[in-house]
């Protein structure tokens, strides 16, 4: 355990190191959706290490609660809507799964200050004794409690971190595949308007199905 507990500390004093060398390059200042194209210049310039370089960004706007949807966007525009949505879910399974870890192992009274008062994550927590991974699932694709914050609250449930990172992995997708459509159906275009259109199609059809999902998930879910 020790050791772990180590490695764990080792892998988020990367993470701050990490933080800080976007923070001097401005980056962490420019995650926002109208600045994505400038993000899109800055990663693309790395070459072949990029797709390591995004995995970096997302692990950072996700452990230091920077807007996540302007990151997952971005892979659309740097990857295109198919590696887009491959490199976003990796880089989205890497960065909750270290969140948990952060509060389950490292900083777990701070993040109990975070939460404690909340009664959403009281149901959640209760929840999760009832119900195990389904409330996981349920709040993976229904945003009633916040993203980046519910990465570090199911650290101080007791569920067991593989179910975590596989039921996130699972149930991230759909989301993260719309996001990615509709930054990648830009790129992919490429001043082909039938073809920027049909992405459109894509990201705008995964976005009703994935409208759909609370409805039904509420008619078969204890109500929070």
């Amino acid at each position: 355990m020790k050791n772990n507990i180590i490695k764990i500390v080792v892998a988020v004093s990367i993470v701050a190191i990490v933080y800080l060398v976007l923070r001097h390059y401005g980056i962490t200042d420019d995650i926002r959706l109208e600045n994505v194209p400038k993000i899109k210049t800055w990663v693309a310039g790395f070459g072949r290490i990029a797709p390591l370089v995004y995995i970096g960004l997302y692990l950072v706007s996700t452990v230091f609660f920077l807007p996540g949807t302007p990151v997952t966007v971005l892979a659309g525009f740097v990857f295109g809507p198919l590696w887009g949505v491959f490199y976003a879910s990796i880089a989205s399974i890497i960065s909750v799964s270290v969140a948990f870890l952060i509060a389950r192992y490292v900083a777990r009274g701070l993040v109990e200050s975070w939460v404690t008062d909340n009664a959403q994550f009281r149901k959640i927590d209760e929840q999760v004794e009832e119900q195990g991974w389904r409330i996981l699932m349920f709040t993976r694709l229904v945003p009633i409690f916040p993203f980046n914050l519910q990465n570090y609250a199911y650290g101080l449930t007791s569920i067991r971190f593989s179910t975590y990172v596989l039921v996130s992995a699972i149930f991230m997708l759909p989301g993260t595949a719309v996001l990615v459509q509709f930054g990648g159906a830009f790129v992919s275009g490429e001043g082909n308007i039938g073809k920027t259109i049909l992405y459109l199609g894509i990201a705008g059809v995964l976005m009703l199905l994935l409208s759909l999902i609370p409805r039904f998930l509420q008619k078969n879910q204890t109500k929070l």
